[in-house]
């Protein structure tokens, strides 16, 4: 949106349940130019910090909020405009600028979903077009849907979004279908025919790469590609540790060291994020459920099954996508992918790539899909 040769840069919406962010840095200068990409400012939410980039290429004619203000999603960061665009028109712009309301978007869409899937009530959202074969995003072991929050809107843009809390995990029901891929990767298949899907592409993180993997395997005609995220399923290690140190956490001392190993930066790490994994924790059936998971999964630290490596000569359309510096499981693992997989290994990323460098994640996401007449 640009008014006059005048763009504004604007508070993102991160995640299905932001309202606010409050500014904690300024990155650049006023009167730099500013590349598409680019960070720009950082922002801390409730559940994460992160830096806001630019959206559109242009000269930063004037820095509109002030460090440590708390702002509404929408409301007005900063103002790009050319040299020519006078400073009379940039102050009358920013006077008229009106915070357009997030207020409508809930009325018409409700920010979760739920479907009961073999007697378990799974929590999920929907974004985007109506029309088109649906983006599956499946989180990781211990995680849920919220792992995606910097990417299910930048992909909803361009095709139907679906994400879902894994039985067990989020706010699904605290109970598993089964403790091996294959029960897992059922589980999703019947979701699908629940929220009426026949077909998806599947972006699957860690363990969810692997659940994504073995429904390839189990249900091709089910799987318009493949997207494997840091997954696990493509080689034996695992850091045992982690696994370990995350299902027997008990506190949020204990938890922080478990949790930063996800994160190259381990600043991302806020106090509510660690608060929202202890209550999870903390539910009943939950610390039995993950030490049953992980004992099924990773017997011995170590990855009882490599599904996306049987995939060789038989995968869907296959993006491969790694944070380097990966403390969970390694990036070398990206060199087993399956002949003809697109392969992309992000340096300054940990575990949590789609979260690290979600920018560059979404935009090879985005081309993957493209390429595929999805996007």
């Amino acid at each position: 949106m640009s008014h006059q040769g005048i763009t504004p840069v604007v508070m993102p919406k991160w995640g299905l349940e932001m309202r606010e962010g409050t500014v904690t840095g300024w990155l650049v200068d006023e009167g730099s130019r500013i590349e598409v990409g680019q960070p720009i400012v950082d922002v801390e939410t409730d559940k994460i910090s992160n830096a806001v980039e630019a959206a559109d290429p242009g000269l930063l004619r004037r820095r509109v909020a002030q460090e440590g203000q708390t702002l509404p999603v929408k409301a007005l960061l900063a103002v790009l405009a050319e040299p020519e665009v006078s400073d009379a028109d940039i102050d009358a712009f920013i006077a008229a600028y009106v915070v357009p309301s997030a207020a409508g978007d809930e009325d018409e869409a409700p920010a979760y979903s739920w479907a009961e899937v073999d007697g378990i009530r799974v929590r999920y959202a929907r974004r985007g077009p109506d029309e088109g074969t649906p983006v599956l995003f499946l989180h990781g072991f211990g995680g849920d849907l919220g792992n995606w929050l910097f990417n299910l809107d930048a992909i909803a843009e361009a095709a139907p979004v679906i994400a879902l809390d894994l039985p067990g995990h989020g706010q699904s029901d605290p109970r598993l279908p089964g403790t091996g891929l294959g029960d897992l990767a059922g589980f999703v298949g019947r979701f699908l025919d629940a929220v009426g899907t026949p077909r998806a592409h599947l972006v699957g993180h860690s363990m969810g790469g692997a659940i994504a993997a073995r429904l390839a395997l189990d249900a091709p005609q089910r799987v318009a590609s493949l997207t494997l995220v840091n997954s696990a399923g493509l080689g034996e290690e695992i850091n045992g540790a982690y696994i370990e140190g995350f299902v027997g956490a008990a506190s949020r001392r204990e938890l922080k060291p478990v949790v930063e190993m996800l994160f190259a930066d381990p600043s991302l790490v806020t106090r509510q994020l660690l608060d929202d994994l202890l209550k999870y924790k903390r539910l009943d059936g939950v610390p039995e459920l993950l030490q049953a998971l992980a004992g099924t999964l990773f017997p011995g630290g170590r990855q009882a099954e490599q599904p996306a490596r049987a995939l060789d000569g038989k995968a869907p359309p296959l993006l491969v996508v790694w944070g380097e510096a990966d403390q969970v499981i390694p990036a070398a693992h990206a060199q087993h992918a399956p002949a003809g997989a697109s392969t992309h290994v992000l340096p300054g990323a940990g575990h949590m790539t789609m979260m690290e460098k979600a920018s560059e994640f979404n935009a090879l996401l985005r081309r993957h899909l493209g390429a595929l007449g999805a996007a």
